[in-house]
């Protein structure tokens, strides 16, 4: 049982180590939207929202979720008794539609509280059955097939499990050729097109079923299952759904058209943990693997991330990267590190399992609300 009597929103801005570049555009800056849940008792803890600056993963941005939750989310909330979080789905569904991740920074932080109150760590609160979760690592484009190669190299020995490469046109099949070449036949290997092609392409897109490759991620329209389903008639790689996959209802869809073979399941793209477990539990089902893919969180969100893939259908590695992999400081103690491409589920304190660096989010914190009743 709790009760939400405070929500605050803090928008901080932490910078990447490095740019990264996909199809869509490039990052050197994440604005993050995180949020402070503090209960009746006086119990609290963060959550974050993954939307990004602008909209080019999904129509939301950091600016209309901070709209969305202050205007229609947080009232729906706010002061209403609760006795499991699961409960805030259905709330947030009923006559209001899409703002999924907006939806998902307040009701994934209902979930982290309700751990917290229950006095049990994050993972297993959900169900969780992992010590433990393998680790992937997403290669930005890059200038060159050689300094491709490079970071796949560098990569693999750091201990990862997972390659994903993204592309787009003319950066695509020649140079994952490349990187497969140099790196052998054994390496797990993807690629992600973030949206970068159409049917019309798909003649050209076969040309990674000799590649050997865990899976194309995403290649055509960002809402589209249709034409997935032809493309995936005429690859012999499994096409693996991300963008497209924003509800239990859209995985069904998937598995009835066959538009894909894998999906990765982001709880903030689908609006929760709730609907993020009922397309884990279907899938499984179903036998169809899933995959806990990332957008840049912080130390907050990751912890977020690795309880869900503690989840037991979680069995490819995931975007679940350390924290040094993007950022100089974390916001978090201890950081997120990984070891022989694994990364520890914490099951030895309550709530999210990491202590929240208040005096740097303070620090870095841009602008701020207060919520209440």
């Amino acid at each position: 049982m709790m009760r939400i009597d405070q929500i605050t929103l803090r928008e901080i801005r932490l910078a990447l180590k490095e740019p990264f570049r996909i199809s869509s555009g490039e990052i050197r800056e994440r604005r993050i939207l995180l949020l402070e849940l503090r209960d009746a008792s006086g119990a609290h803890t963060w959550s974050e929202c993954v939307a990004g600056e602008a909209p080019n993963y999904s129509p939301e941005t950091i600016d209309t979720a901070w709209a969305a939750i202050t205007q229609w989310i947080a009232p729906r909330v706010l002061g209403r008794t609760i006795e499991h979080p699961g409960e805030l789905y259905a709330e947030l569904e009923h006559d209001f539609r899409g703002h999924y991740m907006a939806k998902a920074g307040v009701e994934m932080g209902a979930w982290g509280l309700a751990a917290m109150l229950a006095g049990e760590p994050l993972s297993l609160f959900i169900g969780g059955t992992r010590t433990e979760v393998a680790v992937g690592i997403s290669l930005g484009i890059q200038a060159s097939p050689d300094r491709l190669i490079e970071k796949a190299q560098a990569a693999l020995a750091e201990g990862y499990r997972k390659i994903k490469i993204k592309i787009e046109r003319g950066h695509d099949v020649e140079w994952v050729r490349a990187v497969r070449e140099a790196v052998g036949p054994d390496a797990h290997l993807m690629a992600d097109a973030n949206n970068a092609y159409t049917i019309d392409d798909a003649d050209h897109l076969a040309g990674f079923d000799s590649l050997g490759l865990v899976m194309i991620e995403q290649p055509l329209a960002w809402d589209d299952l249709v034409r997935h389903a032809e493309l995936q008639k005429r690859l012999s790689t499994p096409i693996c759904l991300d963008e497209s996959i924003t509800s239990l209802e859209r995985a069904q869809d998937m598995v009835t058209l066959g538009s894909g073979r894998i999906i990765n399941i982001k709880a903030g793209r689908v609006g929760g943990f709730t609907s993020a477990i009922a397309i884990h539990d279907f899938a499984q089902q179903h036998r169809i693997p899933v995959w806990c893919g990332g957008m840049f969180e912080s130390g907050i969100g990751r912890a977020y991330n690795v309880a869900l893939a503690s989840l037991p259908n979680f069995t490819i590695p995931g975007d679940v990267s350390p924290s040094a992999r993007y950022w100089a400081q974390d916001i978090v103690s201890p950081e997120w590190t990984m070891t022989d491409g694994m990364m520890r589920v914490p099951l030895e304190h309550r709530g999210i399992g990491v202590a929240v660096d208040e005096a740097r989010i303070a620090a870095l914190t841009v602008r701020t609300e207060t919520l209440r009743p």
